[in-house]
């Protein structure tokens, strides 16, 4: 079994800012992640552009340089992997933790590669998992079947096609433009009565002109009843009505792994999904499991992006080694 003094579970910013403040401290993190180097962001849309500006995307004091105010996915990809190399981070990639059991002096994790398992001890355990992994299901008929997706990442397949996509923040807004202006046939079903607050006032415009225009269909107040292999039922106004569709895009948010932070002995409040934390240490109610990143924020995805939740990794740091630093340790 290998022994490690810190294990991070997840390769996002967040999780490689973490690895990057232990580094600089004399600890040198395992990184475990179950797809590869910032897995979220390589399953954005192609041509995706971040809230954040370039220099509030740095991990590690390693300079960002975009070509635009506000980088796009691709030059994120890029910036990760050159900060990645920049500190040797240790990275395993494709391998997924299935179990995290406290023992006398630390923790077993287990863990599944290329199918066979793992099992490694360490004396601390941070969870960096994101939410980007688990979308929320509308748990409605039809939801399971093969053209029904909960990721959009390219145009191109849906030339001519007609597409329906069911949501109506940045995600879904950022979807149909990129269908649009590859030919596609889009319809947006949203069940809010009007524009979402949330949505990037720079694409806000361009959005509700070809609305206007007639190029995007967009229909508010629609509540999405069922999902057949070659149309949707939605009910609007206590009408049901039947809408052609050849690909869906259900673009209804993601949500924390409540199971896995339970499992591991966290504790997580049920009405907000936000695990139980020291916000000073980020260490959560079982001794020596931390959180970094939007975990931490539980189901409200909008209070920590990777602007903000960067900084968990240097408070992690500190206390991880204080506690190194304690006589019985």
């Amino acid at each position: 079994m290998k022994s490690e003094t810190v294990i991070i579970i997840g390769a996002g910013p967040c999780g490689l800012s973490a690895a990057i403040e232990l580094q600089k401290r004399g600890i040198d993190a395992l990184i475990i992640e179950k797809g590869n180097l910032v897995h979220a962001i390589y399953q954005y849309p192609t041509h995706q552009q971040f809230f954040s500006t370039s220099e509030k995307l740095e991990i590690g004091q390693v300079p960002f340089y975009s070509t635009e105010r506000k980088p796009k996915r691709n030059e994120a990809l890029v910036y990760y992997r050159r900060a990645a190399d920049e500190f040797n981070l240790r990275i395993s990639p494709y391998e997924e933790v299935t179990s995290v059991e406290k023992t006398k002096n630390g923790f077993t994790l287990t863990s599944v590669h290329k199918g066979r398992k793992k099992h490694y001890h360490c004396r601390y355990v941070i969870a960096a998992t994101g939410y980007y992994g688990s979308p929320n299901f509308m748990h409605i008929p039809g939801e399971d079947q093969a053209h029904v997706h909960h990721y959009f990442h390219e145009a191109h397949p849906y030339f001519k096609q007609k597409v329906t996509i069911i949501g109506g923040k940045n995600s879904a807004v950022d979807a149909a433009l990129e269908l649009e202006k590859a030919g596609a046939e889009v319809t947006v079903l949203y069940r809010g009565s009007d524009y979402s607050t949330s949505i990037k006032p720079w694409i806000l415009p361009e959005f509700e002109s070809l609305v206007r225009h007639g190029k995007i269909k967009m229909i508010f107040e629609a509540e999405v009843c069922q999902i057949d292999s070659d149309s949707i039922v939605y009910q609007k106004d206590g009408v049901k009505s039947h809408l052609a569709s050849d690909a869906v895009f259900a673009m209804t948010g993601y949500h924390p792994d409540h199971r896995f932070l339970r499992n591991m002995g966290v504790n997580v409040d049920d009405d907000t999904g936000r695990p139980f934390y020291d916000p000073d240490t980020m260490e959560t109610n079982a001794a020596d499991i931390y959180i970094a990143g939007v975990i931490a924020a539980g189901n409200n995805a909008n209070e920590i992006f990777i602007e903000n939740g960067r900084w968990h990794g240097q408070l992690i740091a500190k206390a991880v080694l204080e506690k190194e630093a304690q006589p019985s340790r």
